[in-house]
């Protein structure tokens, strides 16, 4: 006797059209993506360069550009090639979580540095001192404060670390041995 034949025995099931189609669409929009970021990170390159930034952030600028436009061409892609917007949505929104996480410190002293700039406890001149260490502040700027130190020594301090750490600004001896008097003597009558 001859076994029976199972149902998949013997045959083999190609995929349908429809299904080979929305694959070589989303393989093409993955190449479109990649081409694409290679020349969208040269243009971002030479932003950077025109800017003078040195050349390890030129290269780091370039390498992030690539890198995300090539991720989100992935996510797009496979999308299309299975043919759902889900796995589109669920990449933008696990692309955006990552991203908030690496920019979270960041944006942490961008704020800082308004609320330095715009409270002004400590001015260019001032000499202050921190936890790590002790300077002369030499600029504030929105997301860092650069102070001099006593050995010549530039240091590059977070805002963050000034807005959320204690900071004790000295007082400059000359302007407060020339500077008024707080309290009002009272006047004698004569």
């Amino acid at each position: 006797m001859i076994p029976a034949a199972g149902p998949l025995a013997g045959s083999v099931s190609l995929p349908d059209t429809t299904t080979v189609l929305f694959v070589v669409v989303g393989a093409l929009v993955f190449l479109v993506f990649a081409v694409g970021a290679r020349l969208i990170a040269r243009i971002a390159v030479h932003a950077l360069r025109q800017r003078h930034l040195r050349p390890d952030q030129v290269a780091a600028g370039g390498r992030v550009v690539t890198f995300v436009l090539i991720g989100v061409g992935a996510v797009v892609a496979i999308g299309i090639g299975i043919r759902s917007e889900n796995v589109a949505i669920a990449g933008i929104v696990v692309a955006t979580i990552v991203a908030s996480f690496g920019v979270q410190d960041l944006l942490k002293d961008y704020v800082s540095g308004y609320y330095v700039l715009l409270e002004r406890h400590i001015k260019v001149g001032d000499r202050i001192s921190l936890e790590s260490g002790s300077g002369t502040v030499t600029d504030v700027r929105l997301r860092v404060t650069l102070l001099r130190s006593d050995a010549g020594d530039l240091v590059v301090v977070p805002n963050s670390e000034l807005f959320n750490r204690p900071v004790t600004v000295h007082a400059n001896q000359a302007a407060t041995a020339h500077a008024p008097e707080t309290e009002a003597k009272p006047k004698r009558r004569g």
